[in-house]
């Protein structure tokens, strides 16, 4: 470092002071007045002429003024110490003695900080640097304190399509292919699944005055996965171990094979359970009954049947349920149409015409294709519906529900009193718990009252650590379930008739008239149509 900007030096003449200045260099910047006059009256020198001390700074040459009086005595360099806002820095700015006055040595400067309370990052290379060469007026860092390094969440990479879309392709004359769906995120034995990058921590920081500053806190996460998945020896990446296909389903990682039925589900076959996914080539006839933990595509139709998948349904053909044929997916359900037929998708819903069922999905209900038609029965989504017509001129009894119905709104509001609670217990009986395991490892054995409320204890925690998972996990799919609500609509891209009856929520009403290309929705309360 050297001197760049303008400082001073007071001299005595008995009892006179004089102002020795001098001019800044390159970028420097020149005295500040008010710096000068609180230096002065700091060693008792008064009586200067301020006037004349700022006219002799403005003119930004060195040069000589008289600046009062005082006791004449000589006095020692100084230091001023300003502290950052967030006690990370210390800065001194150091004045030079009068003529004759003694300097400043390494220990008056460290004692100096130590007085102020500095515990750490003293910066002993600038104060040395100083000590070799006198920079004055100028603010020189003597102590830093170290910042802290934030870490990162856990991340997982998943090497499969976590996220794929089932939903059929719509040709451009209107039509919809529902062969070409790429249902099964195929995987071969020994593929990798994914690879958990790990939690960085982070490290502490410090401030000057010795105080800890941890870094942000961070999420840790672990690889979750079902069976035919090996993990590796450090934990860190998963591997299929047979060729099937891949899903993620609440963050686990699961690997089936897929089941195939190479003609009808009927007489030939029985009923059919399968833990993973099932591809029937074929159709399914009356009376039988197809599960699955998966996937169920079928090929041909489903009649009078009962199809249920822990994914989603696909049914090439369509349903003909002749009023007893029953589907439920939790994820969605795709098919050409549904007739006298119950259908349940914890997904969405998209079929080419409804007749006379009853279609109900957390999400969407889609009846695309050319005709695309709502006829009778009745139709809940979650999110919206969307048809080409709803309802008939014939006054078939067609009733449309979306949103979230205000019991489920008592529900959730029900469950996060219930999670608050089950935390509380859980904050309450944990430390009691943890003290009586820590007692039993010591060998020691417990007395018989002592293990009695020690099993209850136990029972107590255990039972609040069940129904807390259960009651959040019932609290997110709600909490899906009223985002999905916040925008709920019924969107007819042609008609909609006298007698369909429309609930948005908590709002209903019966269509008086036909209307025609519009849009249904909740506002203040009430249900309002929208022309397109």
């Amino acid at each position: 470092m050297e001197q760049r900007n303008g400082y001073f030096r007071i001299t005595w003449k008995e009892q006179l002071a004089v102002c020795h200045l001098f001019a800044p260099k390159a970028e420097g910047v020149p005295v500040s007045y008010k710096e000068l006059a609180s230096f002065l009256d700091d060693h008792g020198i008064s009586g200067y002429k301020e006037r004349e001390l700022a006219e002799a700074i403005a003119m930004g040459s060195d040069c000589v003024v008289p600046a009062g009086s005082g006791d004449g005595l000589e006095f020692a360099e100084t230091m001023h110490t300003h502290c950052s806002l967030d006690k990370m820095k210390i800065t001194a700015t150091f004045y030079p003695p009068s003529q004759g006055g003694a300097s400043l040595n390494e220990q008056d400067i460290l004692a100096y900080l130590k007085g102020m309370g500095i515990r750490f990052g003293i910066c002993q290379e600038n104060i040395a640097d100083f000590l070799a060469n006198p920079i004055y007026c100028t603010q020189i860092v003597v102590a830093e304190g170290k910042q802290p390094r934030h870490g990162h969440d856990a991340k997982i990479e998943y090497f499969f399509n976590i996220n794929p879309s089932l939903k059929p392709k719509h040709n451009e004359d209107g039509s919809v292919d529902y062969h070409a769906l790429n249902t099964i995120c195929a995987v071969e034995k020994g593929d990798k699944l994914a690879t958990l990058h790990p939690v960085d921590e982070g490290e502490p920081g410090m401030d000057v005055f010795g105080k800890a500053l941890p870094p942000r806190s961070v999420k840790n996460k672990v690889l979750e996965y079902g069976r035919n998945i090996s993990i590796s020896e450090d934990g860190l990446h998963l591997f299929s171990d047979v060729t099937g296909h891949v899903s993620l389903t609440g963050g686990k990682v699961f690997v089936s094979d897929v089941y195939e039925v190479q003609a009808d589900v009927d007489t030939s076959t029985g009923d059919i359970n399968y833990a993973g996914s099932v591809h029937i080539h074929g159709s399914v006839r009356g009376g039988f009954v197809v599960t699955a933990r998966g996937d169920i595509v079928v090929d041909g139709s489903v009649e009078d049947a009962m199809l249920q998948a822990g994914g989603d349904i696909i049914v090439q053909c369509g349903i003909q349920g002749m009023q007893r044929g029953l589907l439920e997916a939790k994820g969605n359900v795709i098919t050409k149409y549904i007739e006298n037929a119950k259908v349940f998708a914890g997904g969405y819903v998209e079929t080419g015409s409804i007749i006379y069922s009853e279609v109900s999905a957390g999400e969407d209900v889609i009846v695309a294709e050319k005709k695309g038609f709502i006829n009778g029965g009745v139709i809940r989504a979650g999110g919206k519906v969307e048809a080409n017509s709803i309802g008939s001129s014939m006054g078939a009894h067609t009733v449309i529900e979306v949103g979230m119905p205000p019991e489920k709104k008592e529900r959730f509001n029900q469950l996060q009193k219930d999670i608050a609670e089950d935390k509380k217990t859980l904050e309450k009986y944990r430390p009691v718990m943890e003290k009586y395991v820590a007692y039993v490892k010591t060998g020691q054995p417990l007395e018989a009252k002592h293990k009695t409320y020690f099993t209850q204890i136990l029972a107590t925690v255990n039972e609040a650590e069940r129904q807390l998972e259960a009651n959040q996990t019932e609290y997110e799919a709600l909490q899906r379930e009223m985002m999905t609500g916040t925008h709920a609509k019924v969107v007819v891209k042609k008609d909609i008739y006298p007698g369909t009856q429309v609930s948005i929520s908590d709002a209903s009403c019966v269509m008086q008239e036909k209307r025609s290309f519009c849009c249904l929705e909740r506002k203040n309360g009430e249900i309002v149509i929208n022309n397109m």
